[in-house]
């Protein structure tokens, strides 16, 4: 069984796994600038965006203890309810060393989260996979089976048609000769030729 070979692109490959840098480092960025245009020890500001994480974190602890209990909404209002704090951290302090840190623990907190789902991910990929491959197996072994069975069946018409048609032939030439007797053939169980018999009788 051919199957079709897809190749995907390195981006494609490299993305999922650069995502949780790019949305820490995007937030830095956009809360650094958000600095520099005025949010520096803005009281109403910082306040703002700790309201905004506290909001994002009672959402995700709802969602998670809710009855549906949905893991990705949680994980989303989480996530970004640290976001929130960071970027409320980074917008309001002076220099960059306390929101460098904080993005090194957001980054690495975000990739400890990732590398749960993506344990998942890959186990359920690879027993999909084994699946798949035990269900081939199965039926490539199925199709052999057939495959025999019908090459049995044909052989055996093929042989019988062509023991058939030796027995034909050997009755037409035996019935050719002198002192053929059809009474007797047909005492020994062996079947009559209708037109050898009819010439016969004529």
């Amino acid at each position: 069984m051919n199957e079709q070979i897809i190749a995907r692109h390195w981006l494609a490959i490299i993305a999922p796994k650069a995502a949780p840098a790019i949305a820490t480092s995007t937030v830095l960025i956009l809360a650094r600038i958000w600095n520099a245009n005025g949010a520096e020890h803005s009281v109403g500001n910082a306040v703002l965006m700790t309201v905004l994480s506290l909001g994002a974190a009672a959402a995700g602890v709802c969602a998670s203890i809710g009855r549906a209990g949905d893991s990705v909404i949680a994980g989303t209002a989480f996530a970004a309810s640290g976001g929130l704090a960071l970027a409320g951290v980074a917008g309001y302090a002076d220099g960059l060393s306390l929101p460098l840190l904080l993005w090194v623990l957001a980054t690495a907190v975000a990739y400890g989260l990732a590398a749960r789902y993506w344990r998942t991910d890959r186990r359920e990929r690879i027993a999909y996979e084994r699946q798949t491959s035990a269900r081939r197996e199965e039926h490539a072994h199925l199709e052999r089976v057939e495959a025999l069975r019908t090459g049995a069946q044909i052989e055996v018409a093929r042989t019988g048609a062509a023991y058939a048609e030796q027995l034909a032939q050997a009755l037409i030439t035996r019935a050719a000769l002198p002192g053929f007797d059809f009474k007797a053939v047909e005492a020994a169980g062996l079947p009559e030729l209708p037109s050898v018999s009819t010439g016969k009788e004529h």
